[in-house]
């Protein structure tokens, strides 16, 4: 169940070791989790939360996504990581990083990259 304290947990643990191998700031972190930068620094700290809201479940499962899928397009975890702060020159990031973005602010933006590395690793878009 996705509901519980130990799920909660779970979940953002997995975010923080995805946002410490992203090199992600704080404000990064907050961004991606469409939160206030004190509940960040409270969840880093491990002051998780009962249950995580459905919008922060939803952008937790888009980051998971694209991380899972950039494992799988980069066999080496340094090249995997480093991918989304490399300028990109495909039609949906204009030249800017995959991280530009995902900094969007809005659960699209880290959908459609998402949608974006399914394709490219040949699942459905």
């Amino acid at each position: 169940a996705l509901d519980t304290p130990a799920a909660s947990a779970a979940a953002l643990r997995t975010f923080f070791r995805i946002a410490k191998a992203w090199g992600l700031s704080a404000s990064e972190e907050q961004r991606l989790l469409g939160v206030q930068r004190s509940t960040v620094y409270a969840w880093r700290s491990g002051d998780f939360p009962a249950r995580l809201d459905a919008g922060t479940l939803e952008r937790l499962s888009h980051v998971f996504g694209i991380y899972s899928a950039l494992q799988v397009l980069f066999p080496v975890p340094e090249r995997a990581d480093a991918w989304i702060r490399k300028p990109n020159t495909a039609p949906l990031f204009g030249g800017d990083s995959a991280l530009a973005r995902m900094l969007g602010g809005q659960v699209a933006d880290l959908f459609e990259v998402r949608r974006y590395l399914d394709a490219v690793r040949g699942g459905v878009a």
